[in-house]
């Protein structure tokens, strides 16, 4: 009798079901896309009932897919997009509005209206957060303020509100289970992240009742159990839940203080795992319950850049410097060094640690000798200047040395990238060949729970590394590149009209 476990990873475009073994390896996958409605400009919104529908079809795609067998054991875990809240009748089982997606800002009056109240601080000390529409309470609060009766079901007790991970949850559980776990809850702006649980203030603030809110576990508690509406014979454990970035650090095993992971993507999401303490972030940086497993809660810094992978995109689509992403390499590597030239890729801001929305992006320190090599080598650069950027602000305002950093995405293929990132971090950079980080995470909590392992150290064994890189630059070539990178920085900010 094999031992499987099934991840559902709920994505902000797709709901995913992948199968997974009891050695953490990758077996099989199914996806299905769900369509996204922008009813207004800045506004984004998912059909809650369709993601609940294309979840079990993509179950239901696995289990007939023959890897599966009748005399296996199956459970479940669950990993989500963060944020994205929905609120529905309990008695019904219907959503009232569509799911208020994280990328939606019809939220940022409620903000504004906070902030200029005062009460930046006070909710930053209790969340961790930024005031935000990005964040689950605003679109909660909105979608209480604007739908019809809304308000007044929710003062009866009749409705309920969470992250897709709850809504799910209570829909495969027949509305028997109303729960979330640290993680997801940590992203709403409404759960205290020192006492684990649901502030009452900060549930006043945005005029939520407590009534609504979804029971708060850790990652690895046993969530329920169901039949997946008769797909699979009896019921299967659900054990195992955390949000999609908090899965990915799981997944990549962060298990120990100063160890982070980087995703590198369209942009980059960077978190760093800072211990059992929850430390108070700034400079842009939010403090997030990074995971709760074995007993104890681990808290992670976490920040986001922009523009990565979509500079190498511009490069190819707009300048037209190559033809395909996959000749950066070769291109950067033509040439010594850069020259001199550095490329700050504000097109949208500078996000942490700088935060200037009015900046724009500036190429620094051509000559007539430079060439478009140099240009290249200048971006791919860039992109390991601001992950140093934000580790170095995570690991300062943590106390900790970053012990190393596990990347994943398709950039990290590109070994000049990868070399001069452990170079300008000085530390070690572990590329790992985990195709799916975030359902991993979950299982990882799946497992922990129902004992398939017996601890941390265990599973952390079963990891596999594509490659491990040191760093190779000297301390005075480092300063001296990272200094050309401020300098330049520092005119991006200078040429603000």
């Amino acid at each position: 009798m094999r031992n499987f476990i099934l991840s559902i990873d709920q994505s902000t475009s797709a709901t995913k079901a992948v199968l997974f073994n009891d050695r953490c390896e990758f077996v099989y996958r199914t996806t299905i896309p769900h369509e996204q409605f922008y009813p207004a400009p800045g506004w984004v919104e998912h059909d809650a009932e369709e993601i609940y529908i294309n979840t079990l079809a993509t179950v239901k795609q696995v289990v007939e897919s023959g890897y599966i067998l009748a005399e296996d054991t199956c459970s479940v875990a669950i990993t989500n997009q963060r944020e994205t809240a929905v609120v529905w009748n309990k008695e019904t089982g219907k959503p009232i509005y569509n799911a208020v997606v994280w990328q939606c800002q019809r939220g940022a009056d409620i903000c504004a209206k906070l902030t200029q109240q005062g009460y930046t601080e006070t909710i930053k000390q209790k969340s961790g957060l930024i005031v935000d529409p990005y964040f689950s309470a605003s679109g909660i609060q909105w979608v209480l303020d604007h739908v019809e009766g809304a308000r007044q079901l929710a003062e009866e007790s009749k409705l309920l509100a969470g992250t897709i991970d709850s809504w799910l949850l209570w829909k495969l559980t027949d509305g028997k289970v109303h729960a979330t776990d640290y993680t997801n809850a940590s992203r709403t702006l409404l759960f205290n992240i020192h006492t684990l649980d649901w502030d009452d203030e900060l549930l006043s603030l945005f005029t939520i009742p407590r009534c609504m809110m979804a029971e708060p576990k850790p990652c690895d508690s046993i969530f329920g159990e169901s039949t997946f509406n008769g797909i699979f014979n009896g019921p299967v454990t659900i054990a195992g839940m955390l949000g999609d970035s908090h899965g990915a650090l799981a997944g990549q095993m962060c298990f120990e203080p100063g160890m982070g992971k980087s995703t590198y993507g369209t942009g980059s999401s960077v978190m760093v795992n800072i211990g059992e303490k929850a430390i108070e972030a700034s400079g842009g940086l939010v403090t997030s319950v990074g995971f709760a497993a074995s007993g104890k809660v681990y808290y992670a810094f976490e920040g986001n850049i922009h523009c990565t992978g979509a500079t190498i995109r511009w490069m190819q689509e707009k300048l037209q410097l190559i033809d395909t992403p996959a000749e950066v390499e070769a291109l950067a590597t033509s040439v010594a060094d850069n020259g001199g030239v550095y490329f700050v890729p504000a097109f949208a801001g500078l996000g942490a640690p700088w935060w200037n929305s009015q900046a724009k992006a500036l190429l620094h320190g051509m000559t007539l000798g430079t060439g478009k090599a140099h240009v290249v080598r200048a971006a791919l650069e860039a992109i390991t200047y601001q992950v140093k950027d934000l580790v170095d602000l995570m690991t300062t305002q943590a106390g900790i040395s970053l012990k190393e950093l596990r990347v994943d995405g398709g950039p990290t293929k590109n070994n000049f990238l990868m070399q001069f990132q452990s170079d300008m971090l000085d530390a070690t950079i572990n590329r790992s060949d985990i195709e799916e980080a975030s359902a991993l995470g979950a299982v990882v909590m799946n497992g922990l729970v129902r004992g398939v392992w017996k601890d941390l150290e265990e599973v952390a064994s079963l990891r596999k590394s594509d490659k491990t890189i040191s760093p190779q630059m000297d301390k005075e070539t480092r300063q001296q590149l990272y200094a050309g990178w401020l300098n330049a920085i520092q005119r991006t900010q200078q040429n603000i009209n």
